[in-house]
């Protein structure tokens, strides 16, 4: 039999496709931001190796002759007291590759097969992972290949699924981003005192593994469906035998892919993408500093902070499954994430002052700031994305989704870029600054969303 390039047509009844595809597309994405995770967990041990090996240094100089020196630290450059700055610039070289690239990868997902253009992203994902991502070369490169994965699946999930309950739906299946960043912070965790490279292998591998089964497995659009049984008598005979299922492969011609330009011109597809860009600055900074806040101000090892900034996540889930069924009810997607948006930003405040009440207090705005922040970042990237894609002004072209997908999500990551560099130059004056960054970034994001109500 010779080799095809298209995915067996297994033969499954329609709503039993949209459900594979709905868990397969849930855990590609969650492979994606299990690989996003592990640099967070993974900068507190840096720096603690490096000051850990120095203060012995110094200790020893006044009894023993000095055994260790600062050339012997095995993490530098981050032993100085710029390391802030440093992993800063980590992010943003990682941050700024995937926001370029998010906008080109949009435009050539609309013109190549998803299931090999995904299929490729991942594995190449996996390399760049597995480098350990500590060199700028490999954050750029792996910020460019992991553009590949969210136009690609909210456009498979787009096309088997419409608009019907589309905020619940996507609500709940967008909580793999979470439960990636939960998976990604425990699997890193588990490593990162032993043998911190490891948390960063492993991650590597499961990409690369979910890449082979999503070019098995995945099925883009509803190609196939299946009619039935059907029995053929033989012969004029009394007797009747079974035949083969038919299955019925969709022909119809594919309309022409929308231009950049184009999508740009869909009402509100600017301002949910502006609103994005500062939505996505706060939950990034969450994702990639978190961790190292939790790690000084509560005085923990950098597991036990990872593990307890994975309630941050938790919350994310609830308030994105939260914000697309308020949304669905009312039928009014901005007015959901200006309203938790308005929420948000006490509550970043309050988060700022809580670490000095104990544990109790912490884990408690832990999980309501996580849902409150990630909320209007799950409904904007995923069902607001899918309603645009696919609004009337396109006269039924679901060609656009993808770049429209892409167009929302790269404004966004620009954001996601910029937070993280921030919070590496304002956490060196004190953590207060970031949070003020936060909290100004939380009240832009409310401003612009607010014209697309």
């Amino acid at each position: 039999m010779p080799f095809s390039l298209l995915p067996p047509c297994v033969v499954l009844s329609p709503s039993r496709y949209r459900a594979f595809t709905f868990s397969l597309t849930f855990l590609l994405y969650t492979s994606f931001h299990l690989s996003r995770k592990p640099i967070s967990i993974v900068k507190s041990e840096l720096h603690k190796n490096c000051s850990a090996l120095n203060e012995l240094s110094t200790a020893s100089s006044s009894q023993l002759p000095n055994l260790h020196t600062a050339a012997e630290c095995s993490w530098k450059p981050f032993d100085k007291s710029n390391y802030k700055q440093l992993l800063g610039a980590m992010d943003y070289s990682f941050l700024c590759a995937y926001a370029v690239g998010m906008f080109l990868s949009g435009i050539i997902g609309e013109r190549l097969p998803i299931r090999l253009y995904l299929t490729f992203g991942m594995l190449m994902s996996g390399l760049f992972t597995c480098l350990l991502g500590f060199y700028i070369f490999v954050q750029v490169a792996n910020g460019l290949v992991q553009t590949t994965g969210w136009p690609s699946v909210v456009t498979c999930i787009g096309n088997w699924f419409g608009k019907g309950r589309r905020g619940l739906i996507m609500g709940i299946w967008n909580s793999h981003t979470s439960v990636g960043n939960i998976l990604g912070s425990l699997i890193a965790g588990y490593w990162v005192s032993s043998n911190w490279g490891l948390s960063f292998i492993v991650p590597g591998l499961i990409i690369a593994a979910m890449g082979i089964i999503c070019f098995l497995f995945l099925i883009e659009r509803e190609y196939c469906y299946v009619i039935g049984w059907r029995t053929e008598r033989l012969d004029n005979s009394s007797v009747s035998v079974p035949v083969q299922q038919v299955v019925v492969v969709k022909s119809e011609s594919e309309p022409s892919a929308i231009s950049f330009m184009g999508a740009l011109r869909i009402p509100g597809v600017i301002e949910f993408s502006l609103c994005l860009l500062f939505a996505k600055l706060v939950s990034y900074t969450f994702l990639f500093w978190l961790p190292l806040y939790i790690t000084k101000t509560a005085h923990l090892d950098a597991k036990k902070a990872g593990d307890l900034s994975t309630l941050f996540d938790v919350g994310g889930i609830v308030g994105g499954i939260l914000a697309g069924v308020i949304s669905d009810k009312l039928g009014k997607r901005a007015t959901t994430c200006a309203v938790m948006l308005l929420l948000a930003a006490p509550i970043l405040y309050g988060f700022s002052m809580i670490s000095e009440f104990g544990l109790g207090p912490t884990i408690g705005m832990l999980l309501v700031c996580g849902g409150l922040v990630n909320g209007p970042y799950a409904l904007i990237t995923t069902a607001v994305a899918a309603d645009l894609g696919t609004h009337k002004s396109l006269k039924g072209n679901a060609r656009a989704l993808s770049t429209v997908t892409a167009i929302i999500d790269g404004t966004g990551s620009v954001g996601a870029a910029i937070g993280p560099l921030l919070a590496g130059v304002l956490s060196s004056q004190g953590w207060d600054q970031v949070f003020y960054m936060l909290m100004a970034a939380d009240f832009l994001a409310l401003l612009v969303g607010a014209d697309a109500c």
